[in-house]
């Protein structure tokens, strides 16, 4: 149940105030009395009347004066005035009307008009108060969504300088949830290891400038295929790139994004050969793949933190890499396994790796089909 609307009155004649006052009560309204001008202004503040009713000849301070006040101060100047006189109708409302009066009432009171005039005023008031309301509210609304959108921007800001160091799916789980998901864990991956056929003595026989110009061709490219597919890339080492799959954020089919982006970067530095090809760059693709458990998580000083892959699993990877000629892409038996629905693939046979024991089966991927679409 909503409070009664609350009605200043103020008149110097005490009859003239137990009338309004009681007649306005009766009503349900909740009334406070004045018998000056500066009582009423002094009143204000307090109250906080919705309606003021206020006679026009007082002494000291007249109605229009204290009009003329409340309409001074911005804290009441929206509030509804009814002036009540005894004298020339006419008259007194020019002289109401230049004070700020909003209606007038002329004595003796007609008890009909009194409470019409009262409810006509406070639906004004109500809408007022309405509209002042809705006004702060979007003040504040306007406000949080500034603060809002600066902390989105410094949020993006802090996201793109970790993009510049870190992958970009580890710099969001920082952004988003802190060093705390980067906790070294163990999960299954798909390791892709990637470099130039002769690079080594490209980069002895070429000036830098060649070098850098030629490294910001094919990482432009690899990138793209990186981007596409949602891989992970590690580092950066000259022309060699270690890529793994489902981690920091789980990815569906890691085996097959895996696959086609390689078989993408093949594709890639296949048009980038043309131009170097006419330059005399004699440079080739190498890849290997494999999938295993591994250890990730942040490694480094403080000051300096990488985000790393560790395991035999990469260095797996990075074996069947070293033995990929120019365009092969040698993958392990359980890559094959999950991946050979949908690609063509001859054996390369048991191949023998730097630091293990037992030789590899190892397999070339010649090509793979169109993804399905839903």
């Amino acid at each position: 149940m909503s409070a009664p609307s609350r009605i200043l009155v103020v008149d110097d004649t005490a009859r003239n105030v137990k009338l309004l006052a009681d007649l306005l009560a009766a009503k349900g309204y909740e009334v406070r009395t004045a018998a000056s001008g500066a009582e009423a202004l002094a009143h204000l503040a307090e109250y906080e009347p919705d309606i003021v009713l206020l006679d026009v000849v007082m002494p000291e301070m007249s109605g229009y004066e204290v009009c003329a006040s409340i309409r001074a101060n911005p804290e009441t100047r929206l509030l509804p005035v009814v002036m009540v006189t005894a004298l020339d109708p006419a008259e007194e409302r020019i002289k109401g009307i230049e004070a700020g009066a909003d209606d007038f009432l002329s004595k003796p009171i007609n008890t009909a008009e009194l409470l019409a005039r009262v409810r006509s005023l406070l639906r004004i008031r109500e809408l007022h108060e309405t509209v002042r309301r809705q006004a702060a509210e979007l003040a504040h609304w306007n406000k949080t969504l500034e603060e809002r959108v600066e902390a989105q921007v410094a949020e993006l800001k802090h996201l793109d300088r970790l993009k510049r160091f870190l992958p970009p799916q580890v710099a969001e789980v920082i952004a988003r949830d802190g060093m705390q998901r980067l906790q070294a864990h163990r999960r299954r991956v798909v390791v892709v290891f990637v470099d130039l056929r002769g690079y080594t003595s490209f980069a002895e026989s070429v000036e830098p400038e060649e070098l850098m110009q030629m490294l910001g061709q094919y990482h432009s490219a690899m990138g793209r295929m990186i981007i596409e597919h949602e891989g992970t890339l590690e580092r950066f080492a000259g022309d060699g790139l270690l890529i793994y799959f489902n981690d920091p954020v789980e990815v569906s089919n890691p085996e097959e994004r895996a696959v086609r982006m390689a078989v993408g970067m093949r594709s890639a530095v296949a048009e980038l050969r043309t131009e170097w090809t006419r330059l005399g760059w004699d440079l080739g693709l190498g890849i290997g793949i494999t999938t295993g458990d591994a250890t990730l998580g942040a490694i480094g000083f403080e000051g300096r933190w990488d985000y790393a892959v560790i395991g035999p699993v990469t260095n797996q990877a990075a074996r069947l890499c070293a033995e990929a000629t120019d365009g092969q892409i040698l993958v392990s038996d359980p890559l094959l396994a999950k991946v050979e629905p949908f690609v063509e693939a001859s054996s390369v046979g048991e191949v023998v790796l730097k630091g293990f024991s037992r030789p590899l089966p190892a397999h070339n991927i010649l090509g793979c089909s169109s993804p399905k679409r839903d």
